[in-house]
C-alpha cells in the first residue's frame, strides 16, 4: 500500500495540511484517531469538515471499523514483548512487558520505579532474540530523575551477564530525553514524541519505548484542593489517551510511573494508594505496585491486567541493573 499524504485527503489544502503538521498531526493515522473538536480547533475549520477529514483518513488508514475476533488475534501477533531480564518478573507479565499497552508502576519513593525504567531503556535496544525490541527510547522526565551514569552502569552489568562487550555510548545515543517543566509542557511533549517517532520510523532504531517518569508529579503539584479535581482529571485523561495513541501508532511499550498517597484512615490492608484516581486506573492496561524489601530487594505486584492473574515477583536492584533475587 503506497503512503498517502495529508494533502490528498478531501478538504485538506496545503494551508490546512501545514496547520495540522504544526500541531503534530503528521500522518494519516494521527488524523484518523483524532476527535473532530480537536482537529477543528487545530486547523481552524468547522467541526463538520473536520469529521469528513477524519472519516476519509480512517478509510485510507484502515482504522476504526469493526473487525472479527480472528482479525484482532492476528493483529495481536504484532505485539512485542520486552524482557526485564528477571525471570520471575517476566513470567508474571506473561513473557515480558507488552507493546501497545500502558504499564503503570506505582510505589513509594525509592521503591525502584525509575530503576526499572532505566533498565528497560537499555533492554529495548537489544535485538528481539535477546529479549529487546531493537528500538530506541523516548523519555519524558518530570522530576529530573534520568541519570546517564546509571545507564552506563546497567550496560556494563548487561555486558557482564551476557558476555558481550556493549558500548554504553551507543545505548545513550538511542535514548531521547525531554525534561517537562509543568503539566502543559508534559502534554505537549507527547506530540513532540510523535514527531520524533515519525522521523525514526524507517531507521534501524525506530522508537519502541515511551517512558513518562512521573506521570502525576506536575498534576499533583499544580492542582491543589478538591475544587481543582475535575480539571485535573480531565487534563490527565487527555494526556493518557495521547500516550495510549502513541503506543498504538508506533507499536511501542509505554511505561508510566506514578506516585502514591497515604491513607491514614485505612485500618486494613496497605495504607498507600496511587495518585490519579479512576482515570489512571482505568486507562492503564497493566498496573504494578512496587515496594521495598530488605536490602536491595524489591517486591513487584501485578495488581491489574486484562488477561493475566495477579501475582508477585521479587527482584534485586544492583549496581549492574535489575537481577533475579
Amino acid at each position: 500500500m503506497s503512503e498517502i499524504f495529508l494533502e490528498e485527503l478531501p478538504g485538506v489544502g496545503p494551508a490546512t495540511a501545514e496547520k495540522l503538521k504544526e500541531a503534530g498531526f503528521n500522518t494519516i493515522e494521527a488524523v484518523a484517531v483524532a476527535s473532530p473538536a480537536e482537529l477543528a480547533n487545530t486547523a481552524e475549520i468547522g467541526e463538520s469538515t473536520a469529521s469528513k477529514i477524519i472519516n476519509a483518513a480512517r478509510q485510507s488508514a484502515d482504522i476504526g471499523g469493526f473487525e472479527t475476533g480472528e482479525m484482532v488475534l492476528e493483529r495481536r501477533k504484532l505485539v512485542g514483548k520486552l524482557l526485564t531480564g528477571c525471570v520471575e518478573f517476566d513470567e508474571m507479565m506473561g513473557g515480558g512487558i507488552e507493546s501497545q499497552a500502558i504499564t503503570e508502576m506505582y510505589g513509594e519513593f525509592g521503591s525502584g520505579k525509575t530503576q526499572i525504567a532505566h533498565q528497560l531503556a537499555v533492554n529495548v535496544q537489544l535485538p528481539k532474540e535477546q529479549g529487546g525490541l531493537g528500538g530506541s527510547v523516548i523519555m519524558i522526565d518530570t522530576e529530573n530523575t534520568f541519570r546517564p551514569e546509571r545507564i552506563k552502569q546497567m550496560v556494563e552489568g548487561l555486558s557482564e551477564r551476557k558476555g558481550v562487550d556493549y558500548d554504553y555510548e551507543e545505548f545513550l545515543k538511542n535514548i531521547h530525553v525531554a525534561r517537562a517543566y509543568n503539566s502543559n509542557h508534559q502534554i505537549l511533549l507527547v506530540d513532540s514524541a510523535s514527531e520524533l517517532a515519525n522521523e525514526l520510523k524507517d531507521t534501524d532504531k525506530p522508537v519502541r519505548l515511551l517512558i513518562v517518569d512521573s506521570l502525576t508529579a506536575h498534576f499533583r503539584a499544580e492542582y491543589v484542593g478538591r475544587g481543582t479535581l475535575a480539571d485535573r482529571q480531565q487534563k490527565l485523561n487527555k494526556h493518557l489517551h495521547g500516550i495510549q495513541r502513541f503506543g498504538d501508532l508506533y507499536n511501542a511499550v509505554v511505561i508510566v510511573t506514578n506516585q502514591v498517597m497515604s491513607k491514614p484512615d485505612a485500618f486494613f490492608g496497605d495504607p498507600t494508594k496511587p495518585i490519579g484516581g479512576h482515570i489512571v486506573g482505568h486507562t492503564s492496561t497493566f498496573r504494578l505496585y512496587l515496594r521495598k524489601s530488605k536490602g536491595d530487594k524489591r517486591i513487584i505486584r501485578l495488581v491489574d491486567s486484562p488477561n493475566l492473574p495477579d501475582g508477585e515477583a521479587i527482584i534485586s536492584v544492583t549496581t549492574g541493573g535489575l537481577v533475579d533475587q
